[in-house]
């Protein structure tokens, strides 16, 4: 496991792409996503998530998690909005990165004066709602029975945290 002291947050780089499509496919499974993430191809991974487009907990050359944002939507009136993801490596977790992670997100958010960032979980997921929660996300809708996945119905739900000037 690692300390907060191990690793070190930046933006992606081109050269995380393997690194990072390996996570995805290592983190977003049925338990986390309704549709876990399946690139086909580098260049597929890039045109959805270029360069820049996440801010990594790294040791050394070593990605331990990401937090991923890009704007909500492509409206003009709804910039000011970023949609999060975030992942950390199993191996890497409980050891503060994901904390570190958002934290960083909420101050690259305000550094850009984004006021609001929103995300999705499913309501299978309780750890991962607890962690939100700790972050000081708030629920602000539920989508009932949203997804039918591995034989239950689960509901998707939405939260967001509000940015503060």
């Amino acid at each position: 496991m690692l300390t907060s002291h191990t690793y070190t947050i930046r933006p992606s780089e081109i050269q995380d792409t393997r690194q990072l499509m390996d996570l995805d496919a290592l983190v977003w499974d049925k338990n986390t996503s309704p549709a876990p993430f399946q690139w086909r191809s580098r260049q597929q991974y890039l045109q959805h998530c270029p360069p820049g487009s996440q801010l990594l907990a790294v040791q050394g050359e070593r990605v331990c998690g990401y937090v991923g944002f890009h704007p909500a939507t492509a409206m003009p009136v709804n910039q000011h909005v970023y949609e999060i993801n975030i992942a950390v490596h199993p191996h890497d977790r409980r050891c503060g990165i994901a904390t570190a992670l958002m934290d960083a997100m909420k101050q690259h958010a305000r550094e850009q004066g984004i006021r609001k960032l929103r995300l999705r979980v499913l309501s299978s997921n309780p750890g991962a709602i607890a962690f939100y929660t700790q972050c000081g996300f708030l629920t602000e809708g539920r989508l009932v029975s949203e997804f039918y996945i591995d034989g239950k119905y689960v509901d998707d739900i939405l939260m967001s945290y509000f940015i503060e000037a």
